[in-house]
């Protein structure tokens, strides 16, 4: 316990890229949300730092107004056509996309949680529903088919990315056809990331029949956005863009989006670069430390709760916290990035193996 005391890495005044610097040590970092490196890559700053210079700083009018700046439109009509949707609404954060999303969709039936959905998706309290996803997506089947009511709004992560785990959702298909269901996804963590270009949903993860999907993502993960991102049909996000939640709201930086449109290729290659060092961390590390993963996505958790020590003993710093209660044991969440390079992650498999 003598490093979990002494050191405090609350208070940095650097990037949490590659690498952390303190107290005169270097730390390989593997925590964080920037799975594909794009918020510490040389040539996407650039582009950043481009759009600085043609947009300016950031634009603290609403979209109502009369005088606008081109890029906003550009990214929404771009976001829509790249993940896959016939129209999207970009907001300030993922957060008040959420929140939007949500307070709109209660005015149109009961709203259904599912297991551990992220605090932006709740209305007003925790819904504090827990237990097996599969089981809950069974539970809640039989509901909707068995209420007098018709409509209902089914709200849930796309993965879970703690643990992690993935989500199946195809057993909403046996909702019956006379029943009126919204599905709201949170992709935050898997859009971009799982599946180049795409969302962490396949075709076969997905309900068919009567059930209309939403999706609102945070962009500041991944994609390394500033943004909150909303995909549906054209009929619905036309009726978002008549809301104060939309006209109201000042909108991301213009920046942020000029580098998220012009940037595609510069994704591409951390993409690439991500995959690959996930499929060599999972070669070097596999069965150590009881590590918990999914395919294709960076995080590996492990409940081994003198890992962190170890870990930064040997200095690498990962995320570690107890999970899902304050009263549980330390969840150790180890992120691959895709600026880590070969050696960071065969010393990594290394130091997991010291007792």
């Amino acid at each position: 316990m003598r490093i979990l005391q002494m050191t405090d890495f609350t208070k940095l005044n650097q990037p949490t890229g590659r690498t952390i610097y303190l107290d005169g040590r270097e730390y390989l970092f593997f925590g964080g949300t920037s799975y594909l490196g794009l918020a510490t890559n040389p040539e996407y700053t650039e582009l950043f730092i481009e759009g600085l210079k043609r947009y300016g700083i950031n634009n603290g009018t609403s979209r109502s107004n009369n005088v606008q700046q081109a890029i906003f439109d550009e990214a929404e009509q771009y976001a829509a056509q790249r993940f896959g949707f016939e129209y999207s609404l970009l907001l300030s954060s993922g957060y008040l996309a959420a929140q939007f999303v949500v307070k709109a969709l209660s005015a149109e039936g009961e709203l259904l949680y599912a297991p551990s959905c992220h605090p932006s998706l709740w209305k007003n309290q925790n819904p504090d529903v827990s237990g097996n996803f599969e089981n809950w997506g069974k539970q809640t089947v039989d509901y909707i088919n068995q209420a007098s009511e018709t409509s209902f709004v089914i709200i849930s992560n796309s993965l879970d990315n703690m643990t992690p785990m993935r989500y199946d959702f195809s057993i909403f298909s046996r909702i019956s056809k006379e029943k009126k269901v919204v599905l709201l996804l949170d992709d935050s963590h898997g859009i971009g990331v799982l599946y180049k270009d795409g969302l962490s949903l396949l075709p076969q993860d997905l309900p068919e029949g009567n059930i209309e999907l939403i999706v609102v993502a945070s962009l500041a993960k991944g994609l390394a956005t500033d943004a909150g991102l909303i995909l549906a049909n054209k009929k619905r996000i036309e009726a978002f863009r008549r809301s104060n939640f939309y006209t109201g709201a000042s909108p991301s930086s213009p920046a942020a989006l000029h580098a998220f449109v012009y940037g595609e290729h510069i994704y591409r290659q951390q993409f690439d670069r991500l995959q690959a060092n996930i499929l060599h961390f999972a070669n070097v590390s596999a069965g150590k430390c009881n590590l918990k993963s999914i395919p294709h996505f960076p995080v590996f958790s492990s409940q081994d709760t003198g890992l962190y020590t170890r870990l930064v003993e040997a200095g690498i710093l990962v995320s570690s916290f107890p999970y899902p209660l304050p009263t549980d044991p330390l969840l150790n969440r180890i992120v691959i990035n895709a600026h880590h390079k070969p050696e960071d992650l065969e010393l990594l498999g290394r130091a997991m193996s010291i007792s």
